[in-house]
């Protein structure tokens, strides 16, 4: 295959022959390219940049999938966000916060090749948030603007931070719930205006109790889907699920199957959560995964009709010796990406990928290598897809 550099000089090669090739082949040699590389043919000319950064462009890439790593180190109080080739591999460092503590950061949510987190710390009794979206193929970080201070500095409550795309406007937006008094106040951040607004609503029909969002209970993650321009969030105690349009902005709820409901419920060790299975809500339950080694999933693949589709997914050997995985997420029809929650001082990482074709478990490898010098003590938090993009910042 043609390296870069052969690949510059062919270019360089046709320009003195004067030949003409049409715009719409470029683009589609150009589209097949990965974006580091798309990323230095920008640097030819000035040309070359427009045409490489044009819309049309970067609507036109095909869907290429990458791996989202979220790692912290507790000798160092650093918090590391770095990304891996789809097929495993050596990490590239994307950014590191300073001086946080391993639960200040929220899990990173992603959508269209952006990825958003938030840092959020205990200040003198109030939280105190910095918000950042990312794009991981072009290194680009976004820190949003501070809140006003009415919002921003409100005693013992964090809040909710999600990440969703109003697909009428194009438009990324970021949200901010938390409660006030009986109804609940949205801070809403706006990727093409850059700035913030506040709405209040009252909570929707069927919505009975604060503690119900997950949010509020301090869970590991805020069980949450983006899909059809409405941010999901799953309540803990119906285990039906909370969604605020992006277009309306009011809420609604969306009841999940009588399957969904666990056949003994425990905070922590059997409650279903959500992901996102190839743009739709998916709802995983485990409840009985250590009688059968097994767990479901319950897909919403008919939104507007609120039609479910269960599948069964049975682990290769017990579930406990497999280091109990759960699934977080599926970025195509044929591929699951299950995480490990457990502490590993191994340099080399690795996360299982289940194939619903073929029924079965491969593991794909990773290393921290030179891009975090202390990894013996790095726990890797999060891993995900991502799909690459040169969507701008």
């Amino acid at each position: 295959m043609e390296t870069l550099d052969e690949a510059e000089q062919s270019m360089t090669a046709y320009k003195k022959a004067n030949i003409s090739i049409p715009t719409e082949i470029i683009e589609d040699i150009f589209s097949r390219l990965p974006v580091k590389s798309i990323l230095r043919f920008r640097s030819l000319s000035k040309p070359w940049l427009s045409r490489l950064s044009s819309p049309s462009f970067i609507k036109l890439r095909p869907h290429r999938t990458a791996l989202f790593i979220s790692a912290y180190d507790q000798s160092t109080r650093k918090r590391h966000f770095l990304y891996a080739s789809h097929d495993g591999g050596p990490v590239t460092h994307v950014m590191t916060l300073d001086d946080v503590d391993s639960d200040d950061t929220t899990e990173a949510q992603h959508l269209n090749g952006l990825v958003c987190f938030a840092c959020v710390r205990l200040r003198s009794g109030y939280y105190d948030a910095q918000v950042f979206v990312v794009n991981p193929s072009t290194h680009k970080v976004f820190k949003l603007p501070q809140l006003d201070s009415d919002f921003s500095k409100y005693p013992l409550q964090k809040g909710c931070y999600l990440f969703g795309f109003d697909e009428s406007k194009n438009e990324h937006k970021i949200l901010i719930i938390r409660k006030s008094s009986h109804i609940m106040e949205i801070m809403i951040y706006s990727m093409l205006n850059n700035s913030w607004r506040k709405i209040y609503l009252e909570p929707p029909v069927g919505f009975e109790y604060w503690d119900s969002l997950a949010f509020e209970n301090d869970y590991d993650f805020y069980n949450n889907a983006c899909v059809n321009s409405v941010v999901h969030l799953m309540l803990i105690d119906t285990h039906d699920i909370l969604g605020f349009d992006l277009r309306t902005e009011k809420f609604t709820i969306i009841n999940t199957p009588q399957g969904v409901k666990p056949h003994e419920f425990d905070d922590y060790v059997n409650v279903p959560f959500m992901i996102k299975v190839k743009g739709c809500i998916g709802v995983v339950c485990y409840d009985l995964v250590l009688e059968n080694n097994e767990i479901h999933i319950w897909t919403l693949q008919d939104y507007e009709n609120r039609v479910w589709v269960k599948e069964t997914i049975t682990f290769p050997k017990s579930w406990v010796e497999l280091g109990e995985p759960l699934p977080r997420e599926s970025v195509n029809m044929d591929e699951v990406i299950f995480f490990v929650f457990k502490f590993s001082r191994n340099i080399e990482k690795s996360v299982s990928i289940y194939n619903k074709k073929s029924i079965c478990f491969k593991d794909l490898q990773f290393t921290l290598g030179h891009q975090i010098p202390s990894s013996t003590t790095v726990e890797v938090n999060q891993i995900g897809y991502y799909v690459e993009s040169m969507v701008p910042l």
